[in-house]
């Protein structure tokens, strides 16, 4: 048991202090620096061979595959570049050399979907039953008749060659907002250190790769501090922060208007073939079941004992000793609770963590904060987190694996049109890691403390993805809307909004602080800039818990059908995708038994703490 990370009382350790076998292993994609020099000079060199295709892909099935062909193997290595560029400056985003390598690889990656700027609206001119004689007369091109379908559905947001060119050119200055907003919040902000209550206690450094520890820290003291310390670096610079989300958000409405989109909300689900009742229907539920929150609001204070609840209370650990999880412990436990998913499936995720390097897991100075998973056909599909040692970073560990497990089927079972996948499913796969992982280190502990820690673990990530991100949605979905009716965004407007927000979702059983609370929306400089990406966490999550309970219990084929879900990558529909495995978003019933799941683990933990004395 711990109940200090030793990591907080001291300085964090610079990139350069990092043991390289701790280090993701980005040799696995190019041996040095020059090496990638050198691919980003074949990249560049081979963009006119892409542009040359332009007026030929209606020539004939021949043709056609070879434009395939080619642009498989630009993109192929394209991706390589701008994986390892990321590597680096992900890691350490206050290394200047790294900076400039990302910004290359995204300027690259710029210059490519321009080349190619010119293939859908070309490959749309091309008849129907003509393609399909193509298809016939060459086997290669069944592969793409999905592409072709979807390509066929989007046809009235493709544009002109010279408007799809112009938007390609575009790509890469709109992305800056985002990138602005994240290395002013990864390495531009300091923090206050946090302080604790006990007198002989150093001060503990608040960084993006210490935070999360903090905000779960037994003294009310340091979470107090660790919070305040963090949002008010935000507020410091929320000025800046307002001005690029709202570019950002500008840019959102000029591209749906460009595509011929009512809202920016249809544009980002349509893309994915998403209905935009979806979005709808579970914001309403998040709503309708802001009550469940409220109730565990109220247990939370009852538990620790306190006349009130505060915002930075909301992850204070509920036993007195917290379960420390070392790093190969917790490979050990969630190689134990996939299991089900077979032995194939076990040794590749581990030989992935314990040879092939895939996780970055130690914190450092500069460290981009969160956790994420990244990579291409050709790379490994890394993972960059910072580890506490906790249940909390077990639980990281688990989600983001779940991530490039899928990324590793995906890429083994489909061709390269097929390498990808929506974010829509990439959030099932994820949650489903955790919650299977959880489910099974809860049916094998008898030890009470640990128990508390995974159900508090699970509660938390409930916070996360069923309150913390549907009540972002809620602000991104006004937000764009404000927008697309002229109206200005500031950092007032929109610290008010989110203040107004969060009022009403704690329900009176947390106690507000109003400008820190306002801020919230600052501290996701990656999230809110994906275009309606948070409202997939908590669609991922009810789809997640739904997938586990048939794997719970021991439903025929449901290992299987989940197997199949993470290997199909986007050459099905993502809605029709998660159908096949048995759960279908279109309908109310996988959120609405999500919200029973959350109340049954409610439940757990009120008779764990009624029953705390008990022998």
């Amino acid at each position: 048991m711990n109940t200090l990370n030793p990591m907080m009382v001291q300085d964090l350790p610079k990139r350069c202090d990092i043991p390289i076998e701790q280090q993701w292993d980005a040799t696995s994609v190019y041996p040095s620096h020059e090496a990638w020099e050198e691919a980003c000079e074949r990249v560049s060199a081979q963009l006119p061979e892409v542009e040359g295709f332009k007026g030929r892909l209606g020539q004939g099935p021949t043709s056609l595959l070879e434009w395939f062909d080619t642009v498989e193997r630009v993109f192929r290595e394209l991706y390589r570049v701008h994986v390892y560029a990321g590597l680096f400056h992900n890691a350490d985003t206050t290394d200047q050399d790294a900076a400039a390598r990302d910004a290359r690889a995204r300027m690259l990656f710029s210059r490519a979907l321009t080349a190619a700027s010119f293939a859908e609206p070309e490959l749309l001119e091309i008849d129907d039953a003509l393609l399909a004689r193509w298809m016939s007369a060459e086997p290669r091109l069944k592969q793409y008749e999905h592409y072709f379908h979807n390509l066929n559905r989007r046809r009235p947001h493709v544009r002109s060659p010279e408007v799809e060119e112009l938007l390609g050119l575009v790509s890469e200055p709109f992305d800056s907002a985002s990138k602005i907003h994240g290395t002013l919040a990864d390495a531009d902000l300091r923090f206050r250190p946090a302080t604790s209550s006990a007198p002989d206690c150093e001060p503990l450094t608040v960084a993006q790769g210490t935070i999360g520890a903090l905000l779960t820290h037994p003294d009310r003291e340091v979470r107090r501090t660790a919070w305040q310390s963090y949002a008010d670096s935000h507020l410091e610079h929320q000025s800046s922060m307002a001005a690029c989300l709202a570019t950002c958000v500008t840019q959102h409405v000029v591209l749906a208007r460009a595509r011929k989109h009512r809202s920016c909300l249809e544009a980002a689900l349509a893309e994915n073939a998403i209905p935009v009742a979806v979005f709808h229907g579970f914001i309403d539920a998040f709503r309708r079941h802001l009550p469940i929150w409220h109730r565990y609001f109220a247990l939370r204070r009852r538990c620790l004992g306190s006349d009130e609840l505060h915002v930075f209370d909301l992850k204070a650990p509920l036993t007195t000793d917290q379960p420390k999880i070392p790093f190969r412990q917790a490979v050990d436990w969630i190689a134990d609770g996939v299991a089900p998913l077979g032995r194939e499936y076990v040794d590749t995720l581990r030989r992935g963590v314990e040879v092939e390097r895939w996780v970055d897991a130690r914190p450092n100075q500069g460290k981009r904060s969160g956790a994420f998973s990244m990579g291409a056909p050709g790379t490994h599909p890394f993972i960059l987190m910072s580890d506490s040692e906790d249940v909390y970073s077990l639980s990281t560990l688990a989600h983001e694996l779940g991530h490039s497990m899928h990324s590793h089927l995906t890429w083994k079972h489909q061709p390269f049109v097929y390498c990808d996948y929506s974010i829509f499913v990439a959030e099932v796969a994820s949650n489903f890691h955790q919650a299977l992982v959880r489910s099974h280190l809860l049916s094998r502990t008898k030890d009470r403390d640990l128990r508390v820690a995974l159900i508090e673990e699970a509660i938390s990530n409930f916070h996360r993805y069923f309150f913390l991100m549907p009540t972002l949605a809620r602000f991104e979905l006004e937000i764009h809307e404000r927008a697309e009716r002229g109206e200005a965004l500031t950092a007032g407007a929109m610290n008010a909004l989110m203040r107004d927000l969060f009022a009403e979702g704690y329900g009176g059983e947390v106690v507000m602080d109003n400008e820190r609370v306002g801020i919230t929306w600052a501290q996701f400089s990656t999230h809110l800039y994906s275009n309606f990406y948070v409202f997939q966490y908590g669609t991922g999550i009810a789809a997640a818990h739904a997938l586990v309970d048939r794997i719970v219990r021991r439903e025929p084929g449901a290992a299987a059908s989940v197997l199949e879900l993470l290997g199909s990558g986007s050459s099905v529909y993502p809605i029709e995708n998660l159908r096949r495995a048995g759960v279908d978003l279109t309908q109310p019933e996988p959120v609405e038994k999500a919200f029973a799941a959350l109340d049954g683990l409610i439940d757990r933990l009120e008779e764990l703490f009624d029953h705390r004395n008990d022998p």
